[in-house]
């Protein structure tokens, strides 16, 4: 088996974590609405595709049978967490039907012989996305369903699922080596959305210690760089914005990265994780909504890419699978590092973002969210269906974890349990209590087979200032954008409570443009000729929103007298401009009752500072 230096962090396995509360909802919604519903067997649309005549007459190019991969993955966590017989016997017949149908050589998709990723096509021309002559999503639909069977192996033990996915793996290998065919050529952006197959080489490393998915995970790395506008990984180790690589296609950009995460695990080369860091605290600093989700397309022509960094438009467009592979990003990094950081970003996003894109019945999705306007669930193909689905489920595994030094981490907060395996202390369940995120009280409850001691570490979050801790009563030192670790022989029945202050808190951006140039001497000029400034409000970990401004406005120029007030009452926030009525405001994810066509408004725009 491979060498891999044991993480930080090593996440709940399925079953052993009940989330409730709100991820809980938005968890239960899931399970019963689209992984029951979509997929059932091999007569649903999703995967009818990979039937014969189908595949014969795809033409087209599509990416649709990346649903198959995605629902494999999900549903098998599902399924595996809740004991859902049912479930976990829909997603076997579906697997066992698409491994009936893999091919000799391994190819498992959806394109004739002619399209496939194995043929060598004309010359790609040249074009905004450096997309091949013949359009492809091939290679995409293999990294998922390898993911996918991988994923069901995993929960089932059964050799048949990853003998599939090796196969998988293998014809990309030899396609790569021996074809002599280049991965960026087999997808658009000018490679991204083939070097993704990086993701699945590695889990086919981890799964099996075979050297050569490692070194197809190497080739691709090699690959990518020999495209002059990819360069992902000498791009990221110079700094280089996310906006500047490729296209800056956000999704798949940062798909790539989960696979750079995943390359540091396996190799322990520090220049990988290097890379990694590198964009993101670029995406965190300069390229994330309020609520934690990529954002970009404005004023591009494409919705998806990342805009410059100076860029800020409270319109612009938050594509949900880039919020699944941000949080999954998130998810390798915590495990690597155990930081508190990683955590947070994940918390943000779920409780906003990401659920916020979800409807209650669990079934609709939106593909785009917007912090300013209107809410609008996809149609039946799209891609971020399924994508919303696989986020949700990684949401148990992330919430509590086993740390290196034979401890637990409290990573999400929000109610619930997790009974885990500890060498000091057997099976340990720990449970919170909270109306958490609404209410800032959080009551940890800790019971153990027999009294042991171990470090339990809970993440206070980084809005959190002045946050209160104690432990039977007695006070902790603890640290906003932290873990508070408390060691000590833990009993049944001992309590941790946490009191996060939940006060509104109000943000201000600025969208603005500087025009710069040389005078004749040399000397730098500018001059801004544009500024339009704008204010949003949080409270806890809850971006706010308002709806249609007295019922019909999308925007209101805000005046305030002094500093900005925000009064409560019976849950809802009420901000009170000068010469206007007060704005309620609540929780930017169930604003209008997240029904489809419902107005959200977070930023509101202000009054220039020289106005009269």
């Amino acid at each position: 088996m491979p060498s891999i230096s044991e993480p930080a962090q090593r996440f709940a396995p399925p079953g052993a974590v009940a989330l409730e509360g709100v991820l809980g909802e938005a968890l239960a919604a899931n399970h019963h609405g689209r992984l029951s519903h979509f997929i059932i067997d091999e007569t649903s649309p999703a995967i009818a595709i990979f039937r014969s005549e189908a595949v014969a007459a795809n033409e087209g190019g599509d990416w649709y049978g990346e649903h198959a991969g995605k629902w494999l993955a999900a549903a098998a966590r599902a399924a595996a967490r809740s004991s859902d017989e049912v479930l976990l016997g829909r997603v076997r017949r579906v697997a066992d039907w698409l491994v009936e149908r893999q091919e000799a050589d391994g190819y498992l998709g959806n394109y004739p012989p002619p399209r496939r990723f194995t043929a060598k096509h004309p010359e790609k021309p040249v074009s905004w996305n450096g997309e091949p002559s013949l359009r492809t999503w091939d290679i995409w639909t293999h990294a998922y369903l390898t993911l996918g069977l991988v994923e069901l192996w995993r929960m089932t033990g059964e050799e048949r699922y990853i003998t599939a996915a090796r196969k998988i793996g293998d014809l990309v290998w030899r396609t790569l080596s021996e074809g002599g065919l280049d991965i960026t050529d087999m997808g658009n952006h000018f490679g991204l959305s083939a070097t993704v197959m990086l993701d699945p080489a590695l889990e086919l490393y981890f799964a099996s210690g075979e050297q050569r998915y490692l070194d197809l995970a190497l080739r691709i790395v090699e690959q990518a760089e020999g495209e002059p506008h990819n360069r992902l990984l000498s791009q990221a180790l110079a700094g280089v914005d996310p906006s500047e690589i490729a296209t800056g296609k956000a999704y798949q950009l940062l798909w790539n990265l989960v696979g750079l995460a995943k390359l540091h695990r396996a190799t322990g080369e520090e220049k990988y994780l290097t890379a990694v860091l590198n964009l993101w605290t670029t995406v965190r600093d300069h390229h994330l909504t309020l609520g934690g989700g990529p954002w970009g397309g404005v004023a591009h022509r494409s919705r998806e890419v990342f805009n410059p960094a100076a860029v800020f438009d409270p319109n612009g467009y938050v594509e949900t699978c880039s919020t699944m592979a941000w949080i999954q990003l998130n998810r390798e990094l915590l495990g690597i590092l155990g930081e508190a950081r990683f955590a947070q970003e994940i918390e943000r996003s779920a409780y906003n973002d990401l659920i916020g894109a979800q409807a209650p019945d669990g079934e609709d999705w939106c593909y785009y969210s917007f912090p300013n306007g209107r809410r609008v669930h996809t149609t039946y193909w799209r891609c971020c269906k399924s994508s919303g689905a696989m986020a949700i489920e990684e949401l148990p595994g992330i919430a509590y974890a086993m740390t290196r030094d034979g401890g637990i981490a409290v990573n999400l907060l929000g109610a619930g349990e997790a009974r885990l395996s500890l060498p000091e202390g057997g099976t340990v369940r720990v449970r919170q209590d909270t109306g958490y995120p609404f209410d800032g009280r959080v009551k940890i409850v800790v019971d153990v087979e027999s009294p042991a001691e171990f470090p339990l570490r809970v993440r206070i979050p980084d809005w959190a200032e002045r946050t209160q801790v104690t432990v039977a009563g007695d006070p902790i030192a603890a640290t906003a954008g932290e873990y508070a670790r408390i060691v000590r022989r833990w009993q049944s029945g001992d309590r941790v409570t946490l009191s996060l202050p939940m006060r509104p808190a109000v943000h201000r951006a600025m969208q603005r443009n500087v025009q710069e140039s040389l005078a004749p001497d040399g000397s730098p000029v500018a001059q801004q000729v544009m500024r339009y400034d704008y204010l949003a409000i949080t409270r806890g970990p809850l971006v706010q929103a308002t709806g249609l401004i007295d019922g019909y406005k999308l925007s209101e120029t805000l005046r305030f007298d002094g500093a900005p007030e925000i009064e409560e009452k019976d849950g809802i926030l009420f901000l009170k401009p000068a010469g206007h009525a007060p704005i309620p405001f609540e929780p930017w994810f169930s604003a209008g009752e997240r029904r489809d066509g419902s107005w959200r408004l977070t930023w509101m725009p202000l009054a220039p500072e020289d106005a009269g």
